[in-house]
């Protein structure tokens, strides 16, 4: 069967508002540094007046981040999520396409356009504050399966396991549609509300699991090595990846098991959106074909230039080099017939 679309990118297209801010900003929001927790528009307004110059804006979203990753590396992408009612959700339809992405499957709500504020210390650590405005009112009944159709692989974030019913039929429709899949945890709060939830998926098959170190520890209850983490992801039948930052990752699948080396930064700026950028050169190298050695490569590659550029982003000059890297680890390391 011919696909139009390699990937299906399935979540909250949020605009992102990122502020740097000293560790002290900190002490007067609510949650754990390094966190995402839930807010209305209102506080993301306060906190944005306590700031000391505005923040930068660019298009966001987990799933959507490495989906747009995904389309610029050079895979046939579309992504599934509601947008608002405004400029911005204009403005973020229109980056997606500019980018190469189809915009045919984003349904359009009739609340503001999701936003996140993401505070980023002096560490590079990220503190999220999220309100999915038009992003939260997808309900269950507006999944339907041809909107995965002609998708060879569906890319889901952990995001949608606030609405259990939502992320139930987005996974059961991907299926149902002939799609392979990929979860990423996203956050550990989400992890710690959904760990059921995720086995349960896990058993039914997921094709490629990402996770931090983080998320993988809160989902076993475990500070056991990373590379047993990734080993009990893998157990399940599909593909694990524990990401561990600046150290890279672990990658398993079966008896198989790799150590990704990191690719250093010049600096670390920003790391908002690095292991969505991660999971974008993975997808693309394994959906082209390439070892798990070589796609976690390219992901270490496209994670590693992601952080050191202001959101997750990273400027257009960057790309044609990054393509070429990526291109020359595919074509290096997959087997000879590969597609």
């Amino acid at each position: 069967m011919a696909h139009p679309f390699d990937l299906i990118g399935v979540g909250n297209p949020i605009m992102d508002f990122l502020a740097p801010v000293p560790e002290s900003f900190l002490a007067g929001i609510a949650g754990e540094k390094g966190g995402m927790e839930h807010v209305d528009a209102i506080d993301i307004a306060r906190v944005v007046e306590r700031l000391e110059v505005p923040p930068a804006i660019v298009p966001g979203g987990a799933a959507a981040n490495a989906t747009l990753g995904a389309t610029k590396l050079g895979l046939r992408t579309t992504f599934l999520g509601k947008i608002g009612n405004d400029e911005t959700a204009d403005a973020y339809r229109a980056n997606f396409i500019a980018a190469g992405g189809d915009g045919s499957r984003f349904k359009r709500g009739a609340l503001p356009h999701g936003r996140c504020l993401a505070l980023v210390t002096p560490d590079s650590q990220r503190t999220m504050r999220t309100y999915l405005g038009a992003a939260v009112s997808l309900r269950p009944d507006e999944i339907a399966a041809a909107d995965f159709h002609g998708a060879r692989h569906a890319h889901v974030e952990g995001y949608l396991m606030f609405n259990p019913d939502l992320a139930e039929k987005v996974m059961a429709t991907a299926r149902a549609a002939g799609c392979t899949l990929s979860l990423d945890l996203a956050s550990f709060e989400i992890v710690n509300i959904a760990r059921d939830w995720i086995f349960r998926q896990l058993e039914l098959g997921v094709h490629v699991v990402f996770a931090n170190e983080d998320e993988a520890r809160a989902l076993y209850q475990s500070d056991e090595p990373y590379d047993a983490l990734a080993r009990r992801l893998a157990a399940h039948g599909g593909i694990g990846a524990v990401k561990i930052g600046k150290d890279g990752a672990w990658i398993a699948h079966g008896s198989d098991l790799h150590r990704v080396a990191p690719v250093p930064a010049r600096r670390v700026l920003d790391t908002t959106g690095a292991g969505d950028a991660w999971a974008a050169g993975f997808l693309y190298g394994w959906l082209r074909g390439a070892p798990l050695h070589a796609a976690g490569a390219i992901g270490s590659l496209v994670g590693g230039e992601s952080v050191q550029h202001l959101g997750p982003a990273i400027p257009a000059h960057k790309w044609d080099e990054i393509r070429l890297r990526a291109q020359e680890l595919v074509s290096v390391a997959r087997p000879a017939g590969a597609r």
